[in-house]
């Protein structure tokens, strides 16, 4: 039995008690007494009786203390019609409790198929201008994540580990604050969406210092929302470990060999973006129910980027090519499996380093041929998931001889087991094992040298309730330290042999 209908038998209950006792009271025997009128005063107190049935009582009762009469001829009709009156005012008042609980209800589960944060409503517009008409606060959301991490090197691996996409995992430090996300998102008109996103802990330079990841606006084409257009600083639509939020991320960092691709993920530039209104929600679906997809961004994409990386000029006056598709298969048992490929083309302007004993490496000017294809395959874990991803190409390299920068080959993925245990209070725990492999160039960094990574790495995640996310993991392998030296180092960059302990707890606001 719901609240409202519970309050309304309560008070029906109530009110008809009351018109007995009154009715009892004004057609026998009664006598005015202090006892009788102090209850009365009770009854009014308590809004049992209003102020004017009181005195309409309290009149009837000395009238007859002053005339000897022992029966009210008047008052007892008069006084249940008052309380008649009153009890159909408050069901009344019950009726548009309960009619307002239920519209709640909807406009909550309405507003549930809204957005997943990384793109706008799969909602018409007829629906989302009646849900949100006059609710204009409701098309803007605030959220967040941080992301404290702590790094202990273990063995007795030579100095000079560099991991790219985590500073901590070095000899010199240890404990920080990885990422500190504020995302401002929302439809904030019929046909746009915006989605910035800053961080306040990114590095550049070596420091510490705020910087924007995401400032983008989706125009959509159609009622449907089926067909938009992207445009900004957003993530560049390749692979599947790329578009995955780093808040979703089972192993602690992306796989070197896809995100060597696009460090940082992001960049300046404009998509064509298409999926069918169902295969929308699926994606969104996917992100809801915790099972880590990557986030809607189409089952069709196409367009251009500067290609230099994030907030970062263009240098060549020429734009990077991508198409992406990705298709969410969902089998009768509820498993779903994800199957997409990428590829992109342009041509990269790398930065170039004066290299003692050799002189500062020399590259096309225009910049230098830089072209890859990926592909990848998620089943979903329910309860048991792998993740695969490949990818080949060329790409900017150091020469052997370290005098020139040329386009050569590389190719390298990730392959990772994971088992995802929900418990009876909706607690998490979900082991996982994940295996990188890696032979190519850092393009990224000064002179392009290449980059070898050959990693294991076996953890859990274990989540207590939502705004908490904790995780184990400890990685073992070895990669070349692409900052060093080669003066100093010897002939060539540095492999490194490591292994090392992160612990992370990630804070969802």
């Amino acid at each position: 039995m719901s609240l409202p209908t519970i309050l309304r038998s309560m008070k029906r209950l109530s009110a008809n008690l009351m018109a007995v006792m009154a009715a009892l009271m004004l057609c026998h025997d009664v006598e005015a007494s202090p006892a009788m009128e102090k209850l009365f005063f009770i009854l009014k107190q308590k809004g049992s009786i209003t102020a004017d049935e009181y005195d309409l009582l309290m009149e009837t009762m000395r009238q007859e203390e002053r005339s000897g009469s022992k029966k009210a001829a008047v008052p007892a009709p008069v006084a249940q019609a008052g309380l008649d009156k009153r009890l159909n005012e408050t069901e009344q008042k019950l009726d548009k409790i309960e009619n307002a609980i239920s519209t709640a209800k909807t406009q909550v589960e309405d507003l549930s198929r809204i957005s997943d944060n990384t793109s706008p409503a799969t909602l018409s517009k007829k629906d989302l201008d009646a849900l949100l008409s006059d609710k204009w606060y409701e098309r803007v959301k605030l959220r967040g994540y941080a992301q404290v991490r702590y790094i202990g090197m273990l063995g007795d691996e030579e100095p000079g580990i560099h991991q790219p996409s985590d500073a901590l995992v070095s000899n010199t430090q240890s404990l920080g604050i990885r990422r500190g996300r504020l995302v401002l998102s929302g439809d904030v008109s019929d046909m746009v969406y915006v989605y910035m996103q800053a961080d306040y802990m990114a590095a550049v330079g070596g420091m510490t210092a705020l910087q924007a990841r995401d400032v983008y606006a989706d125009i959509s084409l159609d009622p449907a929302r089926e067909f938009r257009v992207r445009l900004g600083l957003s993530k560049v639509p390749y692979g599947f470990t790329n578009m995955q939020s780093s808040q979703n991320r089972y192993a602690l960092e992306r796989a070197d060999a896809i995100n060597s691709a696009v460090e940082g993920e992001r960049d300046m530039g404009a998509y064509l973006i298409w999926a069918p209104y169902d295969i929308r929600n699926r994606f969104k679906d996917l992100v809801k129910m915790g099972l880590r997809g990557s986030g809607d961004y189409g089952v069709l994409n196409f367009g251009v980027f500067n290609g230099q990386g994030i907030n970062n000029a263009d240098r060549n006056g020429e734009l990077h090519y991508i198409a992406r598709a990705a298709w969410p298969f969902e089998f009768d048992n509820g498993q779903i499996l994800e199957i997409g490929s990428s590829v992109y083309y342009g041509r990269y302007v790398p930065t170039a380093a004066a290299i003692p004993g050799v002189g500062t490496p020399t590259f096309d000017s225009r910049g230098v041929r830089d072209t890859r294809v990926a592909i990848n395959a998620i089943l979903y874990p329910q309860p048991f998931g792998i993740e695969a991803e490949w990818n080949w190409g060329y790409g900017p390299q150091l020469s052997d001889d370290m005098r020139t920068i040329t386009s050569q080959s590389l190719s390298g993925g990730f392959v990772q087991a994971v088992y995802r245990h929900v418990f009876p209070d909706q607690q998490e725990l979900l082991p996982f094992l994940r295996w990188q492999n890696f032979d190519g160039a850092r393009k990224f960094a000064a002179n392009a040298p290449r980059n070898r990574v050959n990693e294991i790495a076996i953890g859990f995640e274990y989540i207590p309730y939502p705004e908490l996310e904790i995780t184990l993991m400890y990685a073992m392998g070895t990669r070349t330290n692409t900052t060093d030296n080669p003066a100093v180092a010897g002939p060539r960059y540095r492999d490194v042999n490591y292994n090392y302990l992160g612990l992370q707890a990630q804070i969802n606001f």
